[in-house]
């Protein structure tokens, strides 16, 4: 009798422990939902960003004024990409709907978080290029993010000629894939400036590579007078060090991309 009621005992501890683990992981991914816009409770994130006065109506692209005379005007082009690209903090506009919306494009937009120039897996820029873009697609332009999560993850720089689990390796083989299939410009943008060791000497190779493969860089890394903004423009205009919202990527980044992208296509 006294070993039944201790087994039953056992067993309303262990329940109570697994209730309490399940509650804590459950409130866990909620707060990481809501913080960091990530995994299954991500909506919450997407409801915080929304009452952000960055994102508000007042930024949204649908009020960008097209423009005139556009060399874009009708073409299709083609954006790679991570989180930046996606606009993880801006409600998923980013630069290709400000490009779209400024320059009258059509922009396929390939970006997922997380990702990487080095081709390391299969969500990797060179496998969604190869996989998710079809090589007969009518491609006029390719703009390629630099992105900040090779930089933050480590990956090795390499050097000319290097396999593509590099990054200068990965760059190569973005513009050679590109040009052989779809016979166009490419073009690759950085990110505002922000505190990394490593992704200034990506940039800096960057422009090796751009010289050498005759392609064009939309720099807003390294121009001081660009970068020198207030705390309250950042505060607007910026989510994190990284990531914009609507009002950076139409009032800040995108101004400054648009007048380089232009200067290039009138080389």
């Amino acid at each position: 009798m006294a070993a039944e009621k201790k087994k039953r005992n056992v067993k309303k501890i262990v329940v109570r422990v697994l209730i309490g683990v399940a509650a804590f992981l459950l409130v866990e991914w909620c707060f990481i939902g809501w913080k960091f816009n990530f995994g299954p409770f991500k909506a919450l994130g997407e409801i915080r960003l929304k009452g952000m006065p960055g994102n508000s109506d007042d930024y949204d692209f649908s009020k960008i004024e097209p423009m005139e005379n556009s060399p874009l005007q009708g073409k299709t082009v083609l954006f790679l990409g991570s989180s930046v690209t996606n606009g993880a903090a801006a409600l998923h506009q980013s630069i290709p709907e400000y490009f779209a919306a400024r320059m009258g494009c059509t922009a396929i937009k390939e970006a997922v978080d997380g990702t990487t120039l080095c081709d390391t897996g299969k969500s990797s820029y060179i496998q969604r290029m190869l996989n998710n873009v079809d090589p007969d697609q009518q491609i006029d332009l390719v703009v390629c993010q630099l992105s900040t999560n090779d930089a933050s993850k480590g990956m090795p720089l390499g050097d000319f000629g290097d396999d593509t689990a590099t990054i200068t390796g990965a760059i190569e083989y973005i513009i050679r894939y590109a040009k052989e299939t779809w016979h166009c410009p490419v073009v690759f943008y950085t990110n505002a400036r922000y505190d990394s060791d490593a992704y200034p000497a990506m940039v800096s190779r960057l422009y090796e590579i751009a010289e050498k493969e005759d392609v064009g860089v939309l720099d807003l890394w390294s121009d001081d007078a660009f970068n020198s903004i207030s705390e309250e423009q950042r505060a607007l205009y910026m989510k994190d060090n990284i990531h914009p919202y609507k009002s950076g990527y139409r009032d800040w980044w995108g101004p400054e991309l648009e007048k380089q992208l232009l200067a290039y296509l009138e080389q």
